[in-house]
């Protein structure tokens, strides 16, 4: 059911358009996936997300199986129906989440024992216990569980973190291949040392995936050191296969690492500031707290086709952000959206038309 084609590439620079063939629908890439963590992308519903252009959507293995758990979720036969979402779903291991949420009691080549952060139970996640979720959860594309470790690590901590993914990549493989289906995508490791995430890319190849994901970046490093290490992997993983950029969400970010040949991304920063009162716009970032849009009659931005800027001023907008009406959350949320599934659409059309480099020149020379 799952199969990726390149049907463009661009000459200047190592962007490429492709179509991901999935179960529950087709995705064209490079694509930005909404995060629906906990089976919903935060303030919008369904329709809204479809409304928006969205394609595929996130959600997460950590979270979903500490609650609602796997007995709701398996009454409805997975996510699609229990949370009315028709497209393709990809879920995140779990991995992160154990690592930036949860209390670590210990990680070893069994799996990652832990304390859930909502009632300090305890819980044992293992490699198969990973894919048995996403199984549940009806995936489309499932991760593999991984090792992700801080920024800054030292260089055996960031070697034992690419081992132990390795490892638990090949266990996610045996486990998918008994009966788990649709796709499973590999997590390269390894921090910033580019001989680990090298070394992290020849097993996984080696081991053989759907799909490869760089994880581990955007965990505090700097921006120009996150570009680099991708830089040096996104080359060396296969052609034929998506490369998956995860955690990445700024849309200067995503520019670049398209232009270097990433083509999946997810990040929970459009509806996150979206809720703190920052939009984002082709001429850069507003917070619509900001007295100057107190009396402004326009919309966010004048050529944006979405719901809010189609209806509502930034006035009106910088109303319900000081009044914290849960309205001005899902408005904010409904535009953010609805700018970077334009983002990339424009990206994939540029890609296609072979004008990639002038969109790149374009993009920086509209932002303030």
């Amino acid at each position: 059911m799952f199969n990726f084609k390149i049907i463009s590439e661009s000459k200047e620079t190592k962007a490429r358009a492709g179509v991901i063939n999935t179960a529950h629908g087709v995705v064209e890439t490079p694509v930005f996936m909404p995060v629906g963590t906990l089976a919903s992308v935060k303030s919008l519903s369904p329709e809204e997300l479809l409304d928006a252009g969205a394609q595929i959507i996130l959600g997460n293995t950590y979270h979903l199986y500490l609650r609602p758990g796997c007995e709701v979720i398996n009454l409805f036969s997975g996510l699609h129906r229990f949370m009315n979402w028709k497209g393709p779903i990809l879920t995140d291991s779990g991995g992160f989440q154990v690592f930036s949420l949860a209390k670590l009691l210990k990680t070893s080549e069994e799996g990652v024992l832990f304390q859930s952060h909502i009632d300090g139970s305890s819980h044992l996640l293992t490699p198969e216990k990973t894919v048995e979720i996403q199984k549940c959860l009806g995936s489309d594309i499932i991760m593999c569980l991984d090792n992700c470790i801080a920024y800054p690590s030292d260089r055996d901590s960031a070697k034992d973190a690419a081992r132990l993914t390795t490892s638990w990549s090949k266990r996610c493989k045996q486990s998918w291949e008994n009966g788990a289906g649709n796709a499973l995508f590999g997590i390269v490791q390894g921090g910033m040392f580019k001989d680990f995430r090298a070394e992290s890319i020849d097993d996984l190849v080696n081991i053989g995936f759907s799909g490869y994901a760089i994880g581990g970046l955007s965990v505090g490093e700097p921006k120009e050191i996150m570009l680099d290490i991708a830089d040096f992997t996104l080359p060396r993983l296969p052609d034929s296969k998506p490369k998956y950029v995860m955690g990445v969400g700024f849309p200067e970010d995503i520019v670049e690492l398209v232009a270097l040949g990433a083509d999946m991304f997810d990040c929970v920063l459009p509806t996150r500031n979206a809720r703190n009162g920052q939009l984002f716009t082709s001429y850069g970032t507003i917070n619509i707290c900001n007295s100057c849009f107190r009396t402004d009659t326009k919309p966010v931005e004048p050529k944006c086709e979405c719901y809010t800027c189609r209806n509502y001023s930034k006035a009106y907008l910088r109303h319900l952000y000081m009044a914290r009406e849960l309205l001005g959350y899902r408005l904010n949320t409904i535009h953010n959206i609805h700018y970077y599934i334009g983002l990339m659409k424009n990206m994939r059309q540029a890609i296609i038309d072979g004008s990639f480099d002038a969109f790149k020149k374009d993009f920086y020379g509209m932002r303030c």
